[in-house]
């Protein structure tokens, strides 16, 4: 079936992937096109890995392409299609014969099988093939989960032989006492599902054989430290050094406990090295894409990784990747955290918006799963578009701030009128940022021909990209600039646990020199998820910091975050099978 007679208003995205599929390069053919040599391919069954040391080697001193970043508004119910738009907009640079690559996020099994689903775009801007890239792809979350518990293991195990053995007993198997607070254990264990009856757990209930008894609970594989670490990591060596660094837990006297102190951080690096290497894959129209790191945005950067940068960059004409949420959260940690690891500067950003969503920023009704849209969303409705175009600017000012100049790309959808596509492109421009209507989910590369040539378009204009805040800058000011100049805050209030640890860490010139990762809510500009478009006269409580070593996060926490997701009512596994005749997968969307 070619992609010209597929429809994506009649067929599941699953449905296209698979017809898409029957024609798709092969592998090979698609690194050889992207200037890849045959010992810098790792093949595995109709997908590859890429070699980062050799390609590296090889190509690191090159100068980088254009580099692009895609980003959204605050995220609805109705979604905004980043990375539908991140391959669209690869695909248009293709039909312009440009020679161009994407950086997209690996998806965690969690969110596929749960309500969001996959992450390999849409319609006809799809990554394929879908099954693979919704179901493991190449082990690297595996690979993720494996380390992190053989860290817990290490941690477990001597929190157990320590309650057992005195130290001299100790000393004769080669350890000393690290005296380990069971109340101070920094992580959990962790799973790549969304199983909310594991967040909280007791282990070691037996007797003293059956380790040391204690709370303890499971995290999203996602969220741990390893996949914020492989974001960032720019070699094997970095990434070792960074997982030796680790917290894992506090001693009785308040030191840190890392798992270079439990010896396990060797174990855990072999674990990781075959992940330090990005996956080869393909748009539905044979644009080559490199999928590495994993999505949590809030208590991570939610970025794909530096390395696939490095390397899309030194390849292509022009490398498109991805920031997870809004422009407030995933643009703010590409900006200040993955350009400062990578060394690498944007020539572009797009911020993907969607009139429908804009008209819920505006106050639209609510959004309820199985209920039909409210005609507000399906019939034009210039006011409330305008209300919450608000929500826009606010993300058009803070890519500006970056000294980029933005491309709003309004998602095409069929109920979108021309008065309303005119009025989002009116307000865009008036507030200092390109505009371009794309209709890439129904037509493919042919369909974001204008937004691609709006981002070549500004690619071509000279930026002044600087980072909003220096790394001498103390932390607390650091704080206060991102709420205050990002999220639109009024001020930042800390509170009394948070205020505690911003003391100390302002005296540890460790953390002083390491990246500020906030955490917030990514569904508002502010705190609390409920204050839709662009909140005013608000405050940000932070209640807690956390510092991550390994990765070179400190971390302030705004509000209540959960490392582990629930599964809903309604979730995606019950749609999914497989066509026993031909052993294919069905249902993932």
């Amino acid at each position: 079936m070619s992609q010209r007679r597929l429809d994506p208003t009649k067929l599941a995205d699953w449905e296209i992937a698979a017809a898409a599929e029957e024609t798709m390069k092969p592998i090979g053919e698609i690194a050889r096109d992207l200037g890849l040599t045959t010992d810098e391919l790792i093949p595995m069954g109709r997908l590859a890995k890429i070699d980062q040391r050799r390609v590296l080697e090889r190509i690191g001193s090159r100068a980088p392409g254009k580099y692009v970043d895609v980003t959204a508004i605050t995220p609805t119910p109705l979604g905004e299609g980043k990375t539908t738009t991140t391959i669209g907009l690869v695909q248009g640079l293709g039909r312009l014969g440009k020679k161009v690559v994407g950086a997209i996020r690996q998806p965690s099994g969690g969110p596929t099988f749960n309500i969001k689903g996959s992450a390999a775009g849409g319609g006809l801007s799809q990554c394929i093939p879908l099954t693979e890239f919704s179901m493991g792809l190449t082990g690297d979350i595996d690979k993720i989960t494996n380390a992190h518990n053989l860290c817990m293991v290490a941690l477990t195990s001597r929190m157990q032989h320590e309650d057992n053995y005195d130290d001299a007993k100790l000393a004769q198997r080669g350890l000393k006492r690290l005296d380990i607070d069971p109340a101070r254990v920094e992580m959990k264990w962790v799973i790549d599902f969304c199983a909310q009856a594991l967040r909280n757990i007791r282990i070691g209930m037996g007797g003293k054989m059956d380790g040391y008894e204690m709370d303890s609970g499971f995290a999203i594989t996602v969220s741990s430290e390893l996949m914020a670490i492989l974001a960032v990591a720019r070699d094997l060596a970095d990434l070792r050094a960074r997982i030796g660094k680790m917290v894992v837990a506090r001693s009785r006297s308040g030191a840190p406990v890392t798992t270079a102190d439990l010896e396990v951080d060797g174990a855990m690096t072999a674990w990781m090295v075959e992940a330090l290497n990005p996956t080869l894959m393909q748009t539905i129209e044979g644009q080559p894409v490199l999928v590495h790191a994993g999505p949590f945005a809030n208590i991570a950067i939610g970025q794909s990784s530096v390395i696939a940068d490095r390397i899309g960059t030194r390849l292509a004409d022009y490398h498109i990747t991805e920031s997870g949420f809004g422009a407030d959260i995933g643009f703010e940690k590409f900006w200040n955290l993955k350009c400062r690891y990578s060394g690498l500067k944007p020539n572009a950003v797009v911020i993907v918006a969607t009139i429908r969503a804009l008209k819920m920023h505006g106050g639209g009704p609510a959004v309820k799963p199985g209920v039909a849209l409210d005609k507000a969303y399906t019939e034009e409705n210039l006011e409330l578009l305008e209300k919450g175009c608000a929500n826009l600017v606010a993300h058009i000012d803070t890519v500006r701030k970056s000294g980029v100049r933005p491309v709003v790309c309004v998602n095409s959808f069929y109920t979108d009128t021309p008065a309303e596509i005119a009025l989002v492109r009116r307000i865009a421009e008036e507030n200092g940022a390109l505009a371009a209507l794309s209709k890439h989910w129904l037509e493919g590369g042919e369909g974001s021909i204008e937004l691609a040539e709006a981002v070549m378009q500004a690619c071509e204009e000279k930026n002044d990209f600087h980072f909003l805040y220096d790394l001498d800058m103390p932390l607390r000011d650091r704080i206060e600039t991102i709420a205050r100049e990002v999220y639109g805050a009024d001020g930042v209030e800390f509170l009394p646990e948070a205020a505690e640890k911003l003391a100390r860490l302002e005296q540890d010139p460790e953390t002083r020199a390491m990246g500020t990762c906030m955490v917030k809510t990514h569904l508002s500009l502010s705190h609390n998820p409920d204050l839709k478009n662009r909140p005013t006269g608000w405050t940000l409580p932070i209640r807690d910091i956390l510092t991550y070593k390994g990765a070179g996060f400190v971390v302030p926490v705004a509000g209540d975050i959960k490392l582990m997701p629930g599964t809903g009512s309604d979730p995606a596994f019950r749609r999914i099978d497989v066509d026993v005749e031909t052993g294919k997968v069905k249902g993932l969307f």
